[in-house]
């Protein structure tokens, strides 16, 4: 059966990771979250001293971004491949609302995107492949055959992002969790390079009040109908 390519973007904590790593595993393709390469690139900024909560150094990020490697390490145990930083495994340290806090302008500087989307593109050249991230359907693979954006209030993705830090152990408060929320919405939708848009050929996917197995059931359905029409 032909393979596609899945691009799957839309804001934040919709659940876009949880739902591309389903498909993957369904359809035996291979999941890149994009999120945590940027993600990884603003850990980076932060331990360097280039961000922070009152500045930003893009300058000195941009130089010394051939010294950034980044790479997907499979994890047995956990069913699914791990970000590594330079050798390092920080999965863990990229999920933190302190790298979220900033991932979205380091996310808009035109030289990481760049970088970034290079590697991505590379990755699926040979399609089979779910991709989740804010540019996947109109920059990455524009000519992607099942393309999804996804969405939710802003006070949904927040309680569920909220639940997630705090059962990872994080010391956060619903507000300034909320507030992060409604941040990158804008810094991602208003930024000046490869702002998060509805494509015209995705489908919109709102899942406020949905279940994950319906979500799954949903979309598994959708690439279905379509990788039989290849």
């Amino acid at each position: 059966m032909k393979k596609i390519t899945i691009a799957i973007d839309g804001y934040s904590s919709t659940g876009k990771s949880t739902i591309a790593k389903q498909l993957a595993k369904a359809l035996g393709y291979v999941y890149v979250d994009t999120g945590a390469m940027y993600r990884a690139v603003t850990l980076y900024a932060i331990r360097k001293g280039f961000v922070s909560e009152t500045s930003e150094d893009f300058d000195s990020l941009i130089a010394a971004l051939p010294n950034i490697n980044l790479k997907f390490v499979h994890n047995e145990k956990l069913g699914f491949s791990e970000m590594y930083l330079n050798d390092e495994n920080i999965e863990k340290e990229i999920r933190t609302l302190a790298v979220s806090s900033q991932v979205s302008k380091v996310a808009a500087v035109k030289e990481v995107r760049t970088k970034l989307v290079e590697m991505q593109k590379a990755m699926g050249k040979e399609k089979g492949i779910v991709m989740d991230g804010r540019d996947i359907g109109s920059v990455v693979f524009p000519d992607a055959e099942f393309k999804v954006f996804m969405t939710a209030s802003p006070e949904t993705r927040a309680h569920r992002r909220y639940k997630e830090l705090l059962d990872r152990g994080d010391d956060v408060t619903f507000d300034e969790v909320l507030k992060n929320v409604r941040s990158r919405d804008h810094i991602d939708s208003t930024r000046k390079e490869s702002p998060l848009i509805l494509s015209k050929d995705a489908i919109e996917f709102d899942n406020s009040d949905m279940g994950l197995i319906e979500q799954f059931e949903r979309m598994h359905n959708y690439a279905l109908r379509i990788i039989e029409k290849q």
